[in-house]
């Protein structure tokens, strides 16, 4: 969507990675994983490391650390892909306030039933990653995200996972020039959420 906004040139990939497992934050995926993604979506890769687990002061100095480079880059906008938690936007905002990165929401707003069937028909291919074991059963780690798993879900789980009852590794889509082989490892639970890894394939 930030590509077709005739005023926006998209010009890099912000990832939080957990500096000891060298693993994009929350979902765990592997760094050669993101790396294979923005090369993919022809992006370089901004990585933010961060320790886990992460005080928040330090994830917002890493971050402030993250806007100043851009700045100093002539980069004046950053992209969020948040849907509709107001609480999230409003501390997004309040941090960005005074670095001189305006903060873009592009999908904001949009009903995520919709927005989930309508991702997919446009050739998203996603697997999940990561699964909350108190809002979502285990036995969705690993699966992909497709029409299938949606009409499965429960009714009480957002079906963009929002509220982060999962996250997703995406391995193809408009946004990439190529699709990423990727090749399920094992599933394992750890500090309260359920994992399900993934590799580059061949």
């Amino acid at each position: 969507m930030l590509r077709q906004a005739p005023s926006i040139e998209v010009v890099g990939l912000l990832t939080t990675f957990n500096e000891s497992a060298d693993r994009a934050a929350m979902h765990a995926v592997r760094r050669t994983v993101v790396e294979a993604q923005a090369a993919a979506a022809g992006l370089p890769l901004w990585p933010v490391m961060i320790p886990s687990p992460c005080p928040n002061e330090v994830y917002e100095e890493r971050m402030r650390a993250a806007m100043a480079r851009a700045r100093e880059a002539g980069i004046n906008s950053v992209a969020f892909g948040d849907l509709f938690l107001e609480d999230v936007r409003e501390y997004r905002e309040s941090r960005m306030a005074g670095t001189g990165i305006v903060p873009l929401f592009p999908l904001w707003g949009r009903p995520t039933p919709a927005l989930a069937r309508e991702m997919i028909q446009a050739g998203l291919k996603a697997r999940i990653t990561c699964v909350d074991p108190r809002k979502l059963d285990r036995s969705f780690a690993g699966r992909e995200f497709d029409a299938a798993l949606l009409d499965g879900l429960p009714e009480d789980v957002d079906p963009c996972a929002e509220r982060g009852e999962f996250h997703t590794c995406c391995y193809a889509g408009p946004m990439f020039d190529r699709a990423l082989a990727l090749t399920s490892g094992e599933v394992v639970e750890r500090d309260g959420f359920v994992f399900a890894d993934v590799t580059l394939g061949r």
